[in-house]
Formats: structure tokens, C-alpha cells, sequence
């Protein structure tokens, strides 16, 4: 690829003037500062009542690790343990828990019943526990940490790893051949009815959220996943479909059931700013064992006028227009009082490099069709606009991680200069969890070689079925039988 490695850059100025060659313009610090220096990321928050102790924020993060029945495993407790001894003051979500099983991305996906709700407690006690012993007993009083609520909608896999059993809002004219669904098949479309028993089960699993002590729920709205798909729903007849009233209208319902059950819990949404058309390998470039670099998978023209995207022009959909995103920000705000917002793009379904920038695709992604520092600015910039817009939400922001070893330079600029509120890791804390903590202290976080290089391995497993890890530089999932299972795929792979 022409694209240079991040690890490969040795000072900042090098960094800087990488950055304006891909006409890419981020603030940066000349280094990170500690927390006795007065670091923006060691400033906290205020979300009503409550404190936020520091800048840093730790997304949700699946593992695949659950058990049958949805109940966390013990790799499950050690990584939020790890999320625990991060440093990080906001945990979001810890990671995605179903509220129902045929809403399950995969057959280990946590999911909340009321048989499961003590052990999905236990992960918030193992959390504070290492928190408490890695930063004292004080540390608790501004830590603030919710659940991730979610129906994978086309994504569903409840049980088993290679058969999905997808639930949609509509029939999408691009992601239905995919997902190999027949578009004359509407009993996978959600009938308004179950959109009801949805928002039901929502309420139910935020309840059971509020009485083991999260301090809030996410409401999952992107990635392509069923709150997301929703917001796209031009051709959808009826009350969820529609204009943009209808579109959002599953996200608003939800929200305001859960206020009226669970009045002292605070509402988060994780929100995809904007969409793209899905990307595959281009196919005049790609080799045996050699993927070519991401194209859109169907044709512009094809596309024109009628694409469904949500944060992007139906006649351009390569564009982003964030006139709507901005408008729902603004519109839950304002009628819901909600202020907390986790602010991604895209999936990592269809177009990854949007999502989650990388130098190394996952094994059924593509190489990337641009520089993964022009898709972690796209990312960075989009955020900044919504924060102008609408300044007294609080922002956490996404796409960090491929920024490496200047992540601290550019997140404690960002936050100074007020682009975001909070900076979200995702991929970093499986390889470093306690990064963050390094930063506010002052240590040479680069010193244990530990900082995510976008290998994309903790993707490229659970794709063929493994748990998710770090296999690179993780020893517990370096040294599993996981880790050969997915040495010997990734050659066959390359042989293929």
C-alpha cells in the first residue's frame, strides 16, 4: 500500500507534516501532558447531578466470550476488569448487551433476562472493584458507567455463528443480496406491532440496568445495526418509516418509555453520524490471497437519487450531509433531555474503513481505498460540527485509535480546543488497557510496545467464530488455542 504506517512516523513534526500532506488538519500538542500538568483529558464533566472524573471514555467492546445463554465467561469478567483499570472516567457500555435472544449478533452476545441479571451485575462489581484497587476507594465517586442496550436487527446470529437470522426495518436495495435475504420476504421485516414489544423489552432491560446500579443505558443506534437501520427507513410505510419523524420515531419511543419506568436513569446514544454506500474488494485489483482496496459495491448511477442513507445525500451517497443527524441530536435534546451522545459512522459490516480506520483489514473487509488517517479525520471533524451546533450536549468522539502514538497529542488538543467533550477508545484498551491511566500519570505509554497497530485481529476472529482478543500483543490471547485456530485460517486465507 502507498499509505505510511503510523509506527514508522518517529516525531510529531514528522506526524504534523504527514498530516498535511493528505490535506488532513488536526490539532496537535507537541507532547501529551500528565494530569499534575494540567492535561485537558484530566479535566472532568459534569452530566447533570453527576461528575465524570477525566476526558477518557472506553466504548463498548464485545468479545464473543459469552455464554449460551448470554451470561458473561470469565474472559467476559477480565475485560471489564481491564476496562476497570484503565484509568478511563466514562465506560460505555462495557459492550453491547441483546435485550432479547433473537436480537443476538452471535450465540455469545450477552443478553438480558431476568435469569441473567445478577451475572450481568457481576460485571459492574468486577469493574468498580479493579477501578477501586487500581486508583483508591475515592476513585468510585466519579466514575459513571452504562449498559449498552441492542437488537442486531439484519445482523442476527442468536444461534449459530454462521447462519444469520436477520430482523429488518425495511428491504434495503444494496444490503438484502449480503445478507442473502429475498426481497419479496417480508416476514423478516419487524411489523409495527413487534417495534411495540421492542420497546417493551428496552424498558425491561433498562429496568433490570437501573436496579443493578448503572448509572445509564445506551440506546444502540449505529453500525447498521436495527435502531440505526431505522433512521434510513425512507420507504418503510407507516409510523416508522418515512419522513424524518417517522425514521426516528423507534429511537424516541424508546427513549421516553424508558424515562417513565426508570426516571433516575440517564439515557446515552451511541449514533452513526453518517452512512456510505457498502464497500467490497475491488475486484480488477484483487489476487489470491491478495484483497484489492475497498470500492463501492454498486455503481453511483445505480444509486442515484432513492439511496437510503442516513447522515449522507440519497443522490451522492458517498457524501455526508449531516443536516439530519444534527437535527435528531438537536431534537433529543430539546424534547427528551437527553446529553450524552457516543458519535461513530458507518458499520463494520459494509464499510469498515469508514467505521474503524485500519492499515490491516479484517479478513472479510478490503484493503483501505484511502490513507486511515483521512477516515480518522472525517470522523474527528464530523464530531466538531455537531459540537458547534449544539455545544451543551456532551460528546464523546470515535476513530482515535489509528492516531497510535500521537492518539494523546491530538485528543488533549481536540478536548482544549473544544471540537468533543470526551475521547472514546474501542480497539486500543484490548491491547493496552491501561493506556489512559499511562497518559494522566506520564509514563512513556509507547515503552511496553503495547499500542494497537490496527492488525485487526480482534475483528478477523469472531468473523469466523472465535472470541475476540488481542492476539497480537495480549498474552492471554496469544498463548489460547484461539490463537492458533486463527494463525492456520488467516494461511489458509493467503493460499486461497
Amino acid at each position: 500500500m502507498a499509505w505510511q504506517r503510523i509506527g514508522s512516523v518517529k516525531q510529531v513534526a514528522d506526524f504534523r507534516q504527514l498530516m498535511e500532506n493528505l490535506s488532513v488538519f488536526l490539532p496537535c500538542d507537541d507532547r501529551p501532558l500528565s494530569a499534575a500538568e494540567g492535561s485537558p483529558l484530566a479535566t472532568s464533566m459534569k452530566l447533570g447531578r453527576a461528575t465524570i472524573g477525566n476526558r477518557w471514555a472506553i466504548h463498548p467492546m464485545e468479545g464473543w466470550d459469552g455464554t449460551g445463554d448470554g451470561q458473561p465467561s470469565e474472559l467476559t469478567q477480565t475485560r471489564w476488569s481491564r476496562f476497570g483499570q484503565s484509568g478511563a472516567k466514562l465506560i460505555w457500555g462495557g459492550e453491547a448487551v441483546a435485550v432479547r435472544h433473537d436480537g443476538r449478533a452471535n450465540p455469545n452476545q450477552l443478553l438480558y433476562t431476568a435469569a441473567n441479571e445478577q451475572s450481568l451485575g457481576s460485571l459492574l462489581t468486577t469493574l468498580k472493584n479493579a477501578h477501586r484497587e487500581s486508583f483508591g476507594e475515592s476513585a468510585l465517586d466519579d466514575l459513571y458507567v452504562g449498559l449498552q442496550l441492542t437488537h442486531s436487527g439484519r445482523y442476527s446470529r442468536p444461534n449459530h455463528k454462521s447462519r444469520l437470522e436477520p430482523r429488518i426495518a425495511y428491504h434495503h436495495p444494496v444490503l438484502d443480496a449480503r445478507c442473502q435475504i429475498d426481497p419479496n420476504d417480508d416476514a423478516v421485516v419487524i411489523s409495527d406491532g413487534e417495534v411495540r414489544q421492542l420497546i417493551e423489552d428496552y424498558v425491561v432491560a433498562a429496568k433490570g440496568a437501573a436496579r443493578l446500579g448503572f448509572q445509564f443505558v445506551d440506546v444502540k443506534c449505529c453500525h447498521g445495526y436495527l435502531g440505526h437501520e431505522f433512521l434510513s427507513a425512507f420507504n418503510r410505510p407507516g409510523p416508522y418509516g418515512g419522513d424524518l419523524a417517522g425514521r426516528t420515531r423507534f429511537l424516541r419511543e424508546t427513549i421516553a418509555a424508558i424515562q417513565t419506568e426508570c426516571p433516575t436513569l440517564e439515557i446515552g446514544v451511541r449514533l452513526s453520524l453518517f452512512d456510505s454506500l457498502p464497500f467490497q474488494p475491488d475486484p480488477a485489483t484483487s489476487i489470491p490471497g491478495r484483497l484489492g482496496p475497498g470500492v463501492p459495491s454498486v455503481s453511483i448511477d445505480a444509486a442515484t437519487a432513492d439511496y437510503p442513507v442516513f447522515g449522507g445525500r440519497r443522490d451522492q451517497p458517498l457524501i455526508m450531509d449531516l443536516t439530519e443527524p444534527i437535527a435528531l441530536v438537536r431534537q433529543l435534546r430539546d424534547d427528551y433531555n437527553v446529553r450524552l451522545f457516543n458519535l461513530s459512522a458507518g458499520s463494520p459490516y459494509y464499510n469498515p474503513h469508514l467505521q474503524r480506520p485500519a492499515y490491516y483489514p479484517p479478513s472479510d473487509g478490503y484493503q483501505p481505498p484511502e490513507d486511515p488517517l483521512v477516515g480518522c479525520a472525517r470522523q474527528i471533524t464530523a464530531v466538531r460540527e455537531v459540537k458547534q451546533a449544539i455545544p451543551d450536549v456532551l460528546l464523546v468522539g470515535t476513530a482515535y485509535t489509528y492516531l497510535q502514538e500521537y492518539l494523546p497529542h491530538v485528543a488533549q488538543s481536540v478536548v482544549r480546543e473544544g471540537w468533543v467533550d470526551s475521547v472514546g477508545i474501542g480497539r486500543l484498551v484490548l491491547s493496552d488497557w491501561t493506556f489512559p491511566a499511562k497518559v494522566l500519570r506520564g509514563d512513556d505509554y509507547r515503552h511496553d510496545k503495547k499500542i494497537c497497530r490496527t492488525f485487526s485481529d480482534c475483528t478477523t476472529a469472531p468473523r469466523h467464530g472465535l472470541v475476540s482478543g488481542c492476539y497480537p500483543l495480549d498474552d492471554l490471547y496469544k498463548q489460547s488455542p484461539e490463537a492458533s485456530e486463527l494463525k492456520e485460517i488467516k494461511a489458509k486465507q493467503k493460499s486461497s
